[in-house]
């Protein structure tokens, strides 16, 4: 079952991480399935995706507390790093 699980994941993050890549450099296939500008669904998955880290690393940063552990300078950088690759993702984006 794991097995199955592993191969899903990784077919998954493999098949999104191309799209959002084709969407973003504005690839001929995708531009031909919409009117719509396509660049902006690859930026909105880059900020969900950018959203949803920071969430995960203020769960982790939670949990980390809730039983105690103080090893937390590790769970900060990469919460930090998250939240200002997002910052600098909503504060390059033309209007």
């Amino acid at each position: 079952m794991f097995a199955a699980y592993l191969t899903g994941t990784l077919v998954t993050s493999v098949f999104t991480g191309t799209a959002a890549t084709f969407y973003l450099i504005r690839h001929d296939y995708p531009l031909a399935q919409a009117d719509a500008p396509i660049h902006v669904l690859g930026t909105a998955a880059g900020r969900g995706a950018g959203g949803g880290l920071i969430l995960y690393f203020i769960g982790a940063l939670a949990a980390h507390l809730r039983v105690g552990s103080r090893q937390l300078v590790g769970g900060v950088v990469f919460l930090a790093l998250a939240a200002a690759s997002l910052v600098l993702n909503l504060g390059s984006q033309t209007p």
